[in-house]
């Protein structure tokens, strides 16, 4: 067996795959671990049965509720025979004492993955075109699944998410607070007092973005939806509209589409995307509120990339970028706090 970067304990990964994944044949191979990932390290398993992913905890001090692959490995498993894409999970380890952390272990799904949501490697523009249809589709379809017929009825309170979720990233980042950042302080002020009425719940994935899907090999459409850590039971819109918030942002400050030529890349448009969700999901009259939810979208990403930033201070941190984050989270406040100003005119 090969060792890792991180020196996982193979021989006791691999007894304990043997006896908890089924079918399952050792031993272990190799174990490659995954580029990229701020938040719960995935490495690849090669096996003489074949190739497995598994996704822990990261080591270390973790803040409150982070982390959580317990409710990962749950949420894939009920989505399993929806219409959502997901990978088969085969098994959970809550046990510390095996590799260090917590785990699980998954399909491998043979893809690809795109960082940059321009698409480069993509030649034509009408398969550009096709891959963003799909993953507005699988969002949609997501959306639409009864959480409680899958069994997710205690996932998560729907009641008063948004304001639970302001105040639960308003928590995240003064934990993680490294400097003085103006903007977040004014918007912990500013969001919890324009709260929008609430709409039905759904299953909310909590960080729908393109390089959390899997694109099959050759077909522009999404064969599996990765990272469920942040999932539970929310606004949809809320859920949707921080996936759309990459229209709002430039591809330098956070691998997003703001300024891009949509037409002559076959990229839909902002408004365009969210008349495509808007047909599947049966809103008629549009969505009431959506810049609000904008503004909340960038003061999450500007929470959650602050938390990225401390976690590298402490040397928690899954990926080697992640003290870049700390710069990325005070344009990301100025940003949401400039449109917050310019909806109260």
């Amino acid at each position: 067996m090969t060792a890792d970067a991180d020196n996982l304990p193979l021989a006791r990964l691999d007894a304990w795959l043997g006896g908890h994944v089924a079918g399952f044949r050792g031993p272990l191979t190799a174990v490659t671990r995954f580029a990229g990932g701020q938040s719960n390290p995935s490495y690849r398993l090669d096996a003489a049965s074949g190739q497995y992913v598994l996704r822990k905890k990261p080591p270390g001090i973790l803040l409150p509720s982070a982390h959580a692959v317990d409710r990962e490995f749950r949420v894939m498993r009920a989505l399993a025979d929806t219409a959502v894409p997901v990978p088969r999970v085969f098994a959970l380890c809550e046990d510390d004492g095996v590799i260090g952390s917590a785990f699980y272990v998954m399909e491998y799904l043979d893809g690809r993955i795109f960082w940059d949501q321009r698409l480069p490697e993509i030649a034509e523009p009408a398969e550009r075109h096709a891959m963003f249809d799909s993953m507005n589709a699988v969002i949609a379809a997501l959306h639409s699944v009864s959480y409680e017929a899958v069994g997710l009825g205690d996932f998560g309170r729907p009641g008063n998410y948004m304001g639970r979720q302001i105040a639960r990233w308003s928590r995240q980042y003064r934990a993680s607070e490294t400097e003085p950042i103006a903007a977040m302080d004014r918007l912990i002020d500013w969001l919890p007092e324009r709260l929008p009425p609430e709409g039905a719940a759904a299953i909310v994935h909590g960080d729908y973005r393109m390089d959390n899907l899997v694109f099959h090999k050759t077909e522009p459409r999404v064969i599996g939806v990765l990272d469920w850590e942040l999932s539970t039971i929310g606004d949809p819109i809320a859920d949707f509209a921080y996936h759309v918030m990459c229209w709002r942002v430039t591809p330098e400050l956070f691998r997003g589409l703001a300024g891009v030529d949509f037409a002559a890349l076959g990229i839909p448009d902002e408004q365009q995307y969210v008349g495509l969700y808007c047909q599947r999901t049966g809103r008629t009259g549009g969505i009431s509120a959506w810049e609000f939810y904008m503004v909340y979208s960038l003061f999450r990403i500007a929470a959650i990339c602050q938390g990225i930033a401390k976690r590298a201070i402490d040397g928690t941190a899954a990926a080697a970028d992640a003290k870049e984050h700390g710069a990325i989270a005070r344009p990301l406040a100025e940003q949401a706090w400039a449109l917050a100003q310019s909806l109260d005119k």
